[in-house]
């Protein structure tokens, strides 16, 4: 068990992030929690704001009555802001602003509104600091991440296909791609640190195909490593079945079903993990309290295929997978950027 204890490697760690996101002396830095947020991320966040002669001022919001019908976990889609309108405010008037909720804005709804006035988030995952200290960002995982953007956005058509059974087709036609490499510097942008993944959003209609979660891949919205093996049959995006025994099978079946919304069942997005830093075996070392499974999506070489929601499909739910799965290899239009689990490019 990791004390919850303000130690200075830590505020080191977290200023040399904020660095890295252009934040200097004077600069107005606004940090959004909520009264669920991990407090020591708070606090560290503040400290190390101040270690760069920042300004920080809190934007403190009670966490919401949940609504879902199950508990949700790591989907990125934080509902704490609620379009209150001075919260909002607040929020489009900041230049950077340091996202400390729990499940993080990035897919929130009231996101696109804050970056369309110049505001630049960092939301820093909701993970023990003892994972954030091994995983500060730098300047090489951003050049790694853009080529690895650049190459889905060039390319038309990815396979993604394993010993396992996994043999999934994706159309990339008009297909936005994006990549995190844990901060952010420029004006109207969003990352999350830890980082060094790459995705795209495909578009309706898109992903046909089996993938097959094997022993040992992961289903991070249960924190868990498979101990049998899941077959998801997706046509035109959708699980449309669901195969295996054992526990696995059923935990998954069960979540879908539990959402009553078809939606729940769609392809979200799709990429790779390009980090090396980044432990597949991390979710083994932590308290379940400790960490919401960022690296898991970062490590080098896995196939990372989530479930839920898709703004650029047209599709809203607060269901969501988030799934590593490992030993896969992709190929864009038949080069192949992994095989096997490893990735191809020795730069990143």
């Amino acid at each position: 068990m990791l004390r919850d204890r303000v130690e200075e490697r830590w505020i080191k760690c977290f200023a040399e992030t904020f660095r890295l996101c252009g934040i200097a002396r004077g600069d107005a830095v606004a940090i959004l929690s909520e009264t669920q947020s991990r407090p020591i991320n708070v606090h560290l966040a503040e400290l190390a704001l101040a270690r760069l002669d920042a300004v920080p001022f809190h934007i403190t919001i009670p966490t919401p009555r949940q609504t879902a019908p199950v508990p949700v976990r790591s989907t990125g889609a934080s509902a704490v802001i609620q379009h209150i309108k001075p919260v909002m405010s607040a929020l489009a008037g900041s230049s950077v602003i340091i996202d400390c909720t729990v499940e993080g804005i990035l897919h929130s709804p009231e996101l696109p509104a804050i970056l369309e006035s110049g505001a630049r988030v960092l939301m820093v995952s909701n993970e023990h600091p003892d994972a954030l200290e091994r995983l500060v960002p730098t300047p090489d995982m951003k050049d790694a991440v853009r080529a690895a953007v650049q190459k889905l956005k060039n390319a038309a058509r990815m396979t993604v296909t394993s010993e396992a059974g996994t043999n999934l087709a994706i159309d990339l036609a008009d297909t936005p791609a994006s990549g995190v490499w844990g901060y952010t510097d420029r004006p109207g942008t969003v990352s999350h640190w830890p980082g060094g993944v790459v995705v795209t959003f495909p578009r309706a209609g898109t992903v046909n195909g089996t993938l097959v979660l094997d022993r040992g891949d992961i289903n991070l919205t249960f924190k868990r490593y498979l101990e049998s093996a899941v077959t998801l049959t997706i046509e035109n995006d959708y699980v449309v079945n669901i195969e295996g025994t054992g526990t696995d099978a059923e935990l998954t079946r069960r979540y879908f079903a539990a959402w009553g919304d078809r939606e729940a069942y769609a392809t979200s997005h799709v990429g790779w993990g390009l980090n090396r830093r980044a432990r597949y075996e991390a979710l083994t070392l932590y308290d379940r309290r400790d960490t919401n499974g960022t690296e898991l999506r970062c490590f080098a070489g896995n196939f990372l295929y989530s479930t839920g929601a898709n703004e650029f499909a047209g599709r809203y739910t607060e269901g969501h997978f988030d799934l590593p799965v490992c030993n896969c290899s992709i190929a864009l239009d038949g080069e192949y950027v992994v095989i096997d689990g490893k990735l191809q490019d020795d730069k990143a």
